[in-house]
């Protein structure tokens, strides 16, 4: 891995996610009495997801949470149970601060937290749920000023991570397929790390319109090599989920898979893995939980802030795996931190594949 010289913004992005954790905690203290269901003794996750009603997304978006608070732990047979510091959540404790937790119990994001977590998403689908396609219909991302609005606010983040994340991806000759490339900020830097080789910039129309001027911008740069970039990037206007993808070298899913749930991530390695060219290689950027699925808090902030946002969650680097090996790549043990409590994993199809 290279040297990182640049600061690591991640102490202003956990300021900003931990209002998601603090709504966890006390939906799940005085709105689904986690702490009194685990108090007569240990639980496996799905003994307390059937006593909770909780599917399978919210549960791990709240168990690792939890965890990562310290406030519930697992046990050599993997069941839940309270720790010392979590029985101080529970009215059988004497003293105990639920009380004082109750506070802010009626506090809106609070109950509409409550009311995700037990709903798995907004009652009202798909009102709550940003910039991801809902079924059949249109996409959120196909307007233009909402297109516009998300894609410029995630600008400032792919600036300062697509640099880091250029130098760690392999360096060669060969084609880069960016899914769902946002800003186009990882194209550009990798094109310019890779001056013989070329690349395609996938997503929805809208957002590709303002990927566009972003590369204007960033070809008009003094950087060495970048006036010809502009000539080896494809933009190409089309959905993941169904269009046909263009045959690749190397695949670049940054920030991707956390939008959506399990179902669909093993649908996306598989046609990922599809469009590699033998010897190909799947990267991945993203934030990552613990394997061990307990943390870290500020991953698990980002976890409960991206359910309310999206469709998916935080994934542990052991799920991702387990998803590239369904699909027939071969993943890599190593792991690259970047920076805001990002990293890249990466997995290649076989030569005779």
């Amino acid at each position: 891995m290279l040297p990182i010289t640049q600061p690591d913004l991640a102490p202003i992005t956990r300021h900003l996610r931990a209002m998601f954790g603090s709504r966890l905690l006390i939906a799940a203290v005085y709105h689904l009495h986690v702490f009194e269901e685990l108090s007569n003794g240990p639980l496996s996750i799905e003994e307390l997801r059937d006593r909770l009603q909780l599917n399978e997304r919210p549960a791990m978006v709240l168990f690792p949470a939890l965890c990562a608070m310290e406030l519930l732990a697992y046990n050599e047979t993997g069941q839940l149970y309270i720790t010392e510091l979590g029985h101080y959540l529970t009215q059988n404790q004497t003293p105990n601060i639920s009380g004082y937790i109750g506070l802010e119990q009626g506090d809106p994001g609070v109950i509409e937290m409550a009311l995700r977590l037990k709903n798995d998403g907004p009652l009202q689908a798909p009102e709550g749920i940003s910039f991801v396609k809902e079924g059949e219909g249109p996409s959120p991302m196909d307007d233009p000023e909402l297109a516009r609005m998300l894609t410029l606010g995630l600008a400032g983040r792919a600036r300062h991570l697509s640099p880091l994340v250029a130098r760690n991806l392999s360096k060669r000759e060969g084609h880069l397929l960016d899914v769902a490339g946002g800003t186009g900020f990882y194209t550009y830097e990798w094109l310019l790390a890779n001056p013989n080789s070329t690349a395609t910039l996938l997503d929805r129309p809208a957002v590709l319109t303002v990927a566009a001027e972003l590369l204007d911008e960033f070809t008009q740069s003094e950087r060495p090599g970048a006036a010809g970039i502009k000539e080896r990037v494809t933009f190409l206007a089309g959905d993941m989920l169904t269009d046909d993808l263009p045959k690749t070298d190397i695949l670049l899913a940054a920030s991707l898979f956390h939008d959506w749930p399990t179902p669909i991530c093993q649908l996306l390695a598989n046609r990922f893995t599809a469009a590699l060219r033998p010897g190909g290689e799947l990267w991945v950027h993203d934030a990552f939980l613990n394997d061990d699925l307990d943390g870290p808090l500020a991953v698990t902030d980002y976890s409960a802030q991206l359910f309310w946002n999206t469709k998916g969650r935080c994934y542990s680097r052991a799920e991702y795996r387990n998803w590239f090996t369904e699909a027939g790549l071969e993943s890599t043990p190593v792991n690259i931190p970047t920076q805001m409590d990002y990293g890249l994993i990466w997995a290649t199809k076989s030569v005779d594949r």
